[in-house]
């Protein structure tokens, strides 16, 4: 994983594991990997990967079993608010950068609907489907 040196990492990894969880690659309910493992695979020290996990669960995205480990929360509720508050910021985003270049209100809006179109249709076949 690439950090950006302009914020904590262990932020940059809430922010990446609550993105697991929304795209649903953590599953609700699921284990989530070893604190060491989750570790290697992004390539922190394990403290930096507690923290984040620590952060995780006090927005009540995981929880922690003494014995067996810590799980995606199993609150489809709290995991969509989640989606729609990132799709907002996301949007809001786009917003500022739209007007920011001087575009209308329309033709942002043409801009979100082709993308939107052609994802549609790139995954149609990527999937093997057909492209119509």
């Amino acid at each position: 994983m690439d950090f950006d040196t302009g914020s904590p990492i262990w932020a940059q990894l809430v922010a990446e594991f609550t993105r697991r969880i929304v795209t649903g690659e953590w599953p609700a309910g699921a284990r989530i990997p070893a604190v060491r493992d989750i570790a290697t695979e992004v390539g922190v020290n394990p403290n930096t990967a507690q923290r984040a996990l620590a952060e995780l669960e006090r927005l009540e995205l995981c929880r922690s079993e003494r014995t067996a480990g810590r799980f995606v929360t199993d609150d489809p509720e709290r995991i969509d608010a989640l989606r729609t508050e990132l799709a907002r910021d996301a949007a809001l985003a786009y917003i500022r950068t739209a007007r920011g270049l001087g575009m209308t209100l329309p033709r942002a809006r043409d801009l979100i609907e082709k993308g939107w179109r052609d994802h549609d249709h790139h995954d149609r076949t990527d999937d093997g489907g057909d492209d119509a």
